[in-house]
């Protein structure tokens, strides 16, 4: 059986903007060559990496990241019936209520998050990558 991860901005970001101590573990994670693990995260995930590496690195950088990512991670629509559900929840952070729900709408079994505490209203395991990897 594959498990499926869904991985947050926050990890992600880690990895692109070089954020210690945590880009060792998001390397690490995103290095795995398991069959049986398959990684994803979002398409509003996505517009917001390219945001942010463009901000601090620039366009053609935040290109060509996302372009190395999509190699390692498979992307999750977000639908309306994700921004439904995300609207009614108690997720205090929208943003991460649409995150929850496209991974419980795709039958993620864990997100990988350095953003613990949004994710308390979450039936998803949310675990860090240096604590998911622990699992291993």
């Amino acid at each position: 059986m594959v498990s499926k991860i869904f991985v947050d901005s926050d990890v992600l970001l880690d990895l692109f903007l070089s954020r210690e101590p945590h880009l060792e573990y998001t390397q690490e994670l995103l290095s795995l060559r398991d069959p049986a693990i398959q990684f994803f995260t979002s398409s509003v995930i996505i517009n917001n990496l390219y945001y942010f590496i463009a901000k601090e690195l620039g366009k053609q950088t935040a290109k060509t990241s996302i372009s190395a990512l999509l190699k390692l991670l498979n992307v999750l629509p977000v639908t309306q019936n994700t921004i439904k559900s995300a609207l009614g929840s108690e997720f205090v952070d929208f943003e991460d209520a649409l995150q929850y729900f496209t991974a419980a709408e795709h039958s993620c079994q864990r997100i990988i998050t350095r953003n613990l505490k949004h994710y308390k209203k979450s039936y998803i395991p949310a675990l860090t990558a240096q604590d998911f990897l622990k699992t291993l």
